[in-house]
């Protein structure tokens, strides 16, 4: 993996392109992520010389990304659209009172076992619309998978699995209930064509308000570092 150095250093994932004729960089929104795509016969060294002459737009645009934002005790985090109070709690569970997180057990865990909850309150959040928008289509999806995915917030493979970023319960209600929809859609139409988007206007009606906020908040809700990993949920 190449990379531009200098204070931090930039690390780059080159991807080949047969269809690509040009070089073309793309920073995640996400996670910061830069990937150059590059045609698939086209000098190593010329990939690195073009991401080199784009040095200045790349620090540029990586400064503005949110701020890593560590989970403690004190911090106010944003659960379903609502920022909430996040503190040290009697117990070992995690309790929502008010405009506070409580959460018990050692203060040196809080964060992983915050996530954890979260995790599990997303997937209730999620399967309830999911299994809604799939009834209103007369559709079933097969199974449901949460994941910290950092380059889609959803998706919906040919066997009818649906996989969620546990994420969105981050996010005010009504954008986790249009990405719900928006992959929901996917058992009618596979593709993102007309057809689909009119599957998604009756799922979400002014579901763009919804993917707007994603573009513009969507990489705050990854900028929070919980301090460790839980698995992934599926059926």
């Amino acid at each position: 993996m190449p990379r531009i150095p200098g204070l931090p250093d930039i690390e780059i994932t080159l991807r080949r392109s047969a269809g690509s004729r040009r070089f073309s960089l793309r920073l995640s929104a996400l996670d910061g992520r830069v990937t150059l795509t590059m045609p698939a016969r086209a000098p190593l060294a010329e990939a690195h010389a073009f991401a080199r002459a784009q040095e200045d737009w790349l620090r540029r645009a990586l400064a503005r990304r949110p701020e890593r934002q560590h989970v403690a005790a004190g911090v106010l985090l944003p659960v379903e659209g609502q920022t909430l109070l996040v503190q040290v709690g009697p117990g070992r569970g995690v309790e929502r009172l008010g405009d506070s997180l409580r959460v018990g057990g050692d203060p040196a865990t809080l964060g992983p076992r915050l996530q954890a909850w979260l995790k599990t309150l997303a997937r209730d959040r999620l399967a309830r619309a999911s299994d809604r928008h799939a009834a209103a289509l007369g559709r079933r999806a097969c199974s449901i998978t949460l994941r910290d995915t950092r380059s889609r917030w959803g998706s919906c493979a040919a066997n009818g699995r649906l996989m969620y970023s546990w994420r969105l319960v981050m996010a005010p209600p009504a954008v986790l209930d249009y990405v719900a929809a928006h992959e929901v859609a996917h058992l009618v139409e596979m593709n993102h064509s007309g057809a689909f988007w009119a599957v998604v206007e009756r799922l979400s009606p002014g579901w763009k308000a919804q993917r707007d906020w994603l573009k513009r908040e969507g990489g705050a809700l990854h900028a929070w570092d919980f301090g460790g990993a839980t698995p992934a949920l599926g059926d």
